[in-house]
């Protein structure tokens, strides 16, 4: 069997790596001049640093997902952040979470003591409704519509309160609105409002603590020529710069692409993409519209010097968190004062510049799908360095031998849906069942991975949902006659 993968972002490197594992032959269409889609490094001299994700969450499930891939883990190391982050409020306050649950506990203690109590009950109900997010949604797939709608599934939905926002859940824990925030942002790391997301997505800041957060030396986008290697030691046909402009039908199935040297025929072909975009590539997709996820303002930053004294990964939290999110997902304007990330991580990792110097990212949510004219807001960026170097990153302009900037009309430049950085929005009319599936429409033999499909954004999720398109095409194949094919290879179990 053939198959064709548009798109060689990392959900497409690694349903081509387990299917080239169950022994099928795999060509890759991709349409920039390099793999890797959104884990990819921003460089200048010496100076590198993640373009993308940076925070590495469910380390397991990350390694095992790529050794079932046959991917030969040896040479990655996971370092263990501890503290795992720390958040500064705009009153001053500094709230630092930790690996351990006993010093978490005396932090909480020491700052919020009338949230104690509640802290241990969100730890000890944000792991039942994790084992039951993993093991009836995350690691399910629906393109079934039937297989969802049971009692059991229904029962077990419900008991991740899908209802309920992340935001409104966190107020059942803590009295502090602070605490509120700390344990609702992380809606953030996927595109989505924590005030609107389903309560389901708190299962992301319960496995910070429940699993850790770590940093993958040399940085995230380090993983993507491990995963080139392996398959091209597999044999697999790489064609870079190479945008599939149409994907052809025959009888209701998937049978190749047009690129602009031809027509390829394929028995299968797998859509690595924005989901907005598969109907430029097939128009007989019913319409559907899409909801994005947020966008990012990003600096990324060359520094003469190292910031020895703060975390790899640290939040300075603005005045007015809800005021901050109803511009991003409600009013679509400029954030007045919003909150920051900083991820500093040469604190941790040597090779990212030159010696004794270091690279800074600095990301601000903000709206995607707006007018706003992002090359002319040099104002309100010098307030947001304002604000940084008066918060624990002194003198960072005069220090600053490099920085380039991102915005969401980049990432509308290079294909992300009407600039959003996370694929679709996880609301709940996107979320499971409801979200696009491994086969994401009608057509036999077209089938579709990535963020922007079930189960989500997040690495590790879009490595997951991976492994799910890989196991649907091999599910798929059949002998003549339409009986399963008893000598092909499957995958392992996850």
């Amino acid at each position: 069997m053939t198959i064709a993968l548009i798109g060689g972002g990392v959900g497409g490197l690694m349903t081509a790596l387990y299917l080239t594992e169950a022994g099928h032959e795999v060509t890759i269409y991709e349409k920039s001049s390099k793999l890797g889609g959104r884990l990819a490094f921003v460089k200048n001299g010496e100076y590198r640093i993640d373009e993308g994700p940076t925070i590495v969450l469910l380390p397991d499930m990350f390694l095992d997902l790529l050794k079932k891939a046959g991917v030969d883990t040896t040479g990655l190391r996971l370092l263990r952040c501890d503290p795992l982050y720390s958040m500064q409020f705009s009153d001053g306050e500094v709230y630092t979470k930790y690996a351990d649950p006993i010093q978490q506990q005396q932090e909480i203690e020491r700052l919020f003591p009338q949230d104690a109590e509640g802290f241990k009950q969100f730890l000890t109900e944000g792991k039942q409704r994790f084992d039951i997010g993993m093991t009836s949604f995350l690691t399910k797939s629906f393109s079934v519509k039937k297989d969802f709608w049971t009692f059991t599934s229904i029962r077990k939905l419900l008991a991740l309160k899908p209802y309920q926002s992340v935001s409104g859940l966190m107020k059942g824990y803590f009295k502090d609105s602070r605490l509120q925030q700390a344990y609702a942002l992380q809606s953030l790391y996927i595109g989505g409002n924590p005030y609107q997301v389903p309560a389901m997505y708190s299962l992301v800041s319960f496995s910070e603590h429940e699993h850790g957060v770590y940093y993958l030396q040399g940085g995230y986008a380090s993983l993507i020529p491990l995963l080139e290697k392996t398959l091209r030691a597999r044999g697999v046909t790489i064609h870079l710069n190479s945008a599939v402009e149409t994907i052809h039908l025959e009888d209701g199935r998937a049978t190749g692409v047009k690129t602009k040297n031809g027509s390829i025929s394929h028995d299968a072909v797998v859509f690595n993409g924005e989901m907005p975009f598969l109907k430029e590539l097939l128009p007989s997709v019913p319409n559907r519209t899409y909801i994005p996820s947020s966008s990012c303002y990003l600096m990324y930053i060359g520094v003469d010097s190292k910031y020895e004294n703060r975390l790899v990964h640290s939040y300075l939290m603005g005045p007015d968190f809800k005021g901050h999110m109803d511009s991003v997902f409600r009013t679509k304007e400029l954030p007045n004062e919003p909150s920051i990330y900083v991820f500093n991580p040469s604190v941790m990792d040597d090779s990212l510049a030159p010696k004794g110097k270091s690279v800074l990212y600095i990301l601000v949510p903000v709206p995607s799908g707006t007018a706003i004219e992002w090359e002319n807001v040099n104002d309100w960026r010098e307030r947001i360095l304002d604000r940084i170097e008066e918060n624990g990153f002194p003198n960072l302009r005069e220090r600053t031998e490099w920085m380039e900037i991102r915005t969401p009309a980049t990432a509308q430049a290079e294909g992300y849906f009407q600039g959003g950085n996370f694929g679709i929005a996880p609301v709940l009319g996107q979320s499971g069942v409801f979200r696009p599936q491994a086969k994401p429409t009608k057509f036999n033999n077209l089938y579709a991975v990535g963020a922007s499909t079930h189960p989500g954004g997040g690495i590790p999720i879009v490595m997951q949902g991976a492994y799910l398109t890989a196991q649907t095409v091999l599910n798929d194949l059949t002998v003549k006659g339409g009986q399963p094919d008893e000598r092909q290879a499957s995958l392992p179990r996850v």
